[in-house]
């Protein structure tokens, strides 16, 4: 059973602290990979928390090969994203406020396929073209990596408009 399932036996849906990963996938055309997720009904990045005895680098492999079928070759962490910003409610109540390191993968093996749980569809988009239905936490993950220019970013508390 995983650590959050273990977590929420005990402390029912109260918010709790989630340690997590994202991943920014992207394609030769500098497209970026996003799901459609099952739960909140719009677009977002594969994603996850961080299981225990895991390393985040171990978690974003296993994040990525469940929830797209593709194996991560390398992977470099470009922003670490805490504070209230990173609160989320689920439809079914339980809430959790993220602490997630999103990585920039640009070298990846597989066909991606959605695993029809977690996200229903899979889709690369230019980041002049996102759709509008994004999750805000993600949007904001996207936000920076449009201005990334290779120097690890703190995010501030401010989602983008």
């Amino acid at each position: 059973m995983s650590y959050i399932k273990r977590i929420r036996e005990k402390l029912g849906s109260e918010c709790v602290f989630m340690p997590g990963v994202r991943a920014i996938i992207v394609n030769d055309k500098d497209e970026v990979l996003l799901q459609f997720r099952v739960d909140h009904r719009c677009w977002g990045l594969p994603a996850g928390a961080v299981e225990i005895g895991e390393t985040a680098l171990e978690a974003l492999k296993r994040e990525v090969l469940e929830e797209t079928r593709l194996e991560v070759e390398t992977a470099e962490p470009i922003a670490l994203y805490s504070g209230s910003s990173q609160r989320l409610m689920y439809p079914n109540g339980d809430e959790i406020q993220g602490f997630a390191v999103s990585f920039l993968i640009r070298n990846w093996r597989g066909k991606p396929c959605p695993d029809g749980v977690e996200g229903s569809e899979l889709r690369f988009w230019s980041l002049q073209e996102l759709p509008l239905n994004l999750l805000p936490m993600h949007k904001h993950t996207l936000y920076d990596f449009k201005k990334y220019d290779g120097t690890f970013i703190l995010a501030d508390n401010k989602l983008p408009l």
